[in-house]
């Protein structure tokens, strides 16, 4: 449904519009909070991580970052990236000091890690498409087939669980860490998963016939799809808002600020943000 008033919204705050944060980036992409409702972010052609605080402020956090792309804090506030220059996932403190957590999978590298979900239990799921990036020295991906991985906490060998879609990008978890979803971009379609006790994944079921670049859900457990704007489905897999972006390009969302009801969108030179009558889910 698309709304001219906010007013009929379920989701927005009453009078809440979106409001640009900034555009100064080349391509905004990974945004996550920490526990206090920071927010950061990544401007991947230019090799940097950026943190919106709560205080309003606008700052570098990383400036030589990995090329890092989807991000997510972990529950000791490690932020984790999937750091694309080199085929890596990192971890890194707020200080800024980096650990590789994963640098292949069975010897070859992966194909670029995009987007990531961190489970209850500090499990780490990453969707890895190949998409040619310009600064790196291959021209062709080691691994066939682009798939979800699953990095059990404290382990350092990824696991495969997924392998059936064509370009996974987008990911979500619920927080009670009983369900995945995961976009596969390509095919514009999103799936639901069940994750089993050991982390793998079962019963694949259509959730939407869209994909999505990167995924948000709130307390409500309403999936936030990007790419154009941000559309926002129930758990049924209804639409229920459309949230209109002025670029040509929404590519993922979180929820941040203090009381966690702010939606930040990273879509192409900017970041905005948008007040909600719910919180992201915890």
């Amino acid at each position: 449904p698309m709304r001219s008033k906010n007013d009929t919204s379920i989701l927005i705050s009453k009078g809440s519009e979106l409001q640009l944060v900034s555009k100064q980036f080349a391509f905004t992409e990974g945004p996550a909070a920490d526990r206090s409702g920071n927010v950061y972010f990544t401007d991947q052609p230019n090799n940097k991580i950026w943190k919106y605080g709560i205080d309003g402020t606008l700052s570098v956090f990383m400036d030589t970052a990995g090329r890092a792309n989807g991000l997510y804090f972990d529950k000791k506030g490690n932020l984790v990236a999937c750091a694309d220059e080199l085929n890596q996932l990192w971890s890194i403190t707020p200080k800024g000091a980096v650990t590789v957590l994963v640098k292949d999978f069975e010897g070859q590298r992966l194909n670029g890690p995009n987007d990531l979900w961190i489970g209850p239990k500090g499990n780490i799921y990453i969707t890895d498409p190949y998409y040619q990036r310009p600064y790196w020295d291959r021209k062709s991906p080691e691994i066939k087939g682009d798939k979800v991985y699953y990095l059990p906490r404290g382990k350092k060998k990824l696991k495969m669980v997924a392998d059936s879609l064509i370009k996974p990008n987008g990911i979500i978890g619920t927080p009670d860490g009983k369900y995945l979803y995961v976009s596969d971009l390509n095919a514009n379609k999103t799936y639901r998963f069940r994750i089993n006790k050991n982390g793998t994944l079962k019963e694949k079921t259509l959730f939407i016939s869209k994909g999505s670049d990167g995924m948000a859900i709130d307390s409500n457990g309403n999936i936030y799809i990007t790419g154009n704007g941000v559309a926002v489905y129930n758990p049924a897999g209804e639409l229920i808002e459309q949230i209109d972006v002025p670029e040509k390009w929404t590519a993922n969302v979180c929820f941040g600020g203090i009381n966690k009801n702010e939606l930040f969108i990273t879509a192409s030179k900017a970041i905005y943000k948008i007040n909600l009558n719910v919180r992201g889910a915890e």
